[in-house]
């Protein structure tokens, strides 16, 4: 054999057994990924995450190449799609708590060639049946001596999730009562969309209210995720409310739909913004009266405590504001109400329309000042509010004829001119304060005046009996007799000056006793 012949044939055999080596190379390397992939996952879900992951499977598609191709370009410019289910991870290792994350399954595409780069791209993530569980900052597991900041562990673990699709999921905030339900949000549909490794990613999400019930759409930056605290990963962005129904509280109904803005941390939310109810009502009237409300509140996810900053509200024409705080300590049932009400110029209308079953029987101009306390008791909203405040009702006039005859009526005889019939549609004032406690409100220096007549009056009325007590005295600018006519003011001529006292013409001492249909008036002796 020549020269040239044993040449070519080396060459032929070296190229054949570099073939064969690529190609056993590449089939190897096709074999491994599987493991591979599975290995990098759990690494990144466990530095990136700090947490311990179980991963009940794992399964690659390879593309359809040939393993010489496979092995010269390592996958480059194909894609391998990655199904897996049953994923769980545990912040810290903690079993005594639900696990911080649970996935049922998800599934990727990435370009092998991008593996053993030291970004790894993964262009989309579908997730399905996600499970987001948050406990309560005390029972997370304590911080390490020195943590690096949010979206350090990103860029270390070199990987970047470009978009990530998430159907099905689940919010839940844990309460720190063990014995009490979680607060739960169901998420619809969640996109995250990221910017790069280290910044926050762009959402925007389709979810389910707990209470009320109601949909909420969001939109906004979530991130980047805070591995030691999950808790204090930033979130913020805007958000419309539709449909809730407040007929899940006690006391209340009526559908709420809200716009507005929100900030802070998964822990603690303020949000700003516009809310309206156009059928707010009481359950026990029935009556309906719109209610718009521009508002700032802070929440707190892990126990549901909520502070109102000044909350501006109408209800109907009637502006009022409102600030206060929704909380429940440590072995309370149920949570406690402190609010203040500050109602400087409102429509006794509005008010008396929400409040009555029937009609309202009085018009006017309402200021109000007084704090609202629900305690932690079990029991009718009714049953245990607490009030105490202030109130005075100008140009007030009742719309019930009989009512208001018996005013004009009392009016004239105060006057002096019992038959003058000019004197007509007084206008009347109220004020004083109450207390409301247990169901029975008391008044202190309740007065109550039209021209020519003063009532001042202390006493209670129960709303559990509707019963009147009340005691005070009547001032008339007339002397008794010039309240009578014919011969009843001749009669009463002589015993004048036996009622003319304290600064009046006539001085009685009365008491207001029966219910608030018919309330009997007469002297207290």
């Amino acid at each position: 054999m020549t020269r040239k012949k044993k040449w070519l044939a080396g060459m032929g055999l070296a190229i054949a057994v570099a073939f064969i080596g690529l190609t056993i190379a590449g089939i190897v390397l096709n074999r491994r990924f599987q493991p591979y992939l599975r290995q990098q996952a759990i690494l990144y879900l466990r530095e990136r995450f700090h947490s311990e992951v179980q991963l009940a499977g794992l399964h690659v598609s390879l593309p359809r190449i040939s393993p010489l191709r496979w092995a010269l370009t390592r996958g480059r410019g194909t894609q391998l799609w990655v199904d897996g289910h049953g994923l769980v991870m545990r912040h810290k290792g903690r079993t005594d708590l639900p696990p911080m994350f649970a996935i049922r399954k998800f599934s990727f595409a990435v370009d092998p060639g991008t593996l053993f780069e030291k970004t790894k791209v993964v262009p989309v993530v579908e997730v399905e049946g996600l499970e987001l569980n948050l406990p309560p900052k005390e029972e997370r597991p304590a911080l390490a001596e020195k943590s690096p900041a949010p979206g350090d562990e990103e860029n270390k673990t070199g990987v970047l999730l470009q978009e990530v699709h998430i159907r099905d999921a689940e919010f839940v905030m844990l309460p720190r009562d063990r014995a009490k339900k979680p607060l739960r949000f169901a998420i619809h549909q969640l996109n995250l969309k990221s910017a790069g490794t280290g910044v926050p990613m762009k959402y925007d999400a389709r979810l389910t209210n707990p209470t009320p019930p109601g949909e909420i759409q969001s939109a906004g930056v979530f991130g980047p995720w805070n591995s030691d605290e999950p808790g204090d990963t930033q979130l913020n962005g805007d958000y419309r409310f539709d449909h809730a129904d407040l007929g899940v509280f006690h006391g209340i109904a009526g559908i709420l739909s809200s716009t507005g803005r929100f900030e802070g941390e998964l822990d603690t939310i303020t949000a700003r913004g516009e809310a309206t109810v156009p059928d707010f009502r009481l359950k026990r009237s029935g009556n309906r009266v719109p209610l718009k409300a521009q508002f700032e509140v802070q929440v707190d996810g892990t126990n549901g405590d909520t502070r109102l900053k000044p909350v501006i509200a109408t209800l109907g024409a009637t502006h009022f504001t409102t600030s206060g705080v929704v909380f429940k300590r440590e072995g309370d049932e149920h949570r406690q109400i402190h609010l203040d009400v500050n109602m400087p110029n409102g429509r006794m209308r509005d008010v008396l329309l929400l409040a009555m079953k029937d009609s309202p029987f009085m018009e006017g101009t309402l200021r109000l000042k007084t704090s609202l306390e629900i305690p932690p008791l079990t029991g009718k909203v009714v049953q245990k509010l607490h009030l105490n405040g202030e109130f005075q009702v100008s140009d007030g006039h009742f719309l019930r004829s009989t009512i208001q005859d018996q005013i004009d009526a009392l009016s004239r005889r105060g006057q002096g001119q019992p038959k003058n019939q000019e004197i007509d549609e007084v206008i009347s004032t109220m004020r004083g304060r109450f207390n409301l406690e247990d169901q029975v409100i008391s008044f202190e220096h309740l007065t109550f005046g039209v021209s020519g007549a003063d009532v001042s009056l202390n006493g209670a009325y129960s709303l559990a009996e509707d019963s009147l007590d009340f005691h005070g005295a009547l001032k008339l600018r007339a002397k008794v007799s010039q309240t009578m006519t014919g011969w009843k003011h001749w009669i009463l001529k002589p015993v004048d000056p036996f009622f003319a006292k304290n600064g009046a013409g006539t001085y009685l001492k009365i008491k207001v006793a029966g219910n608030a249909k018919a309330p009997k008036f007469g002297l207290d002796r």
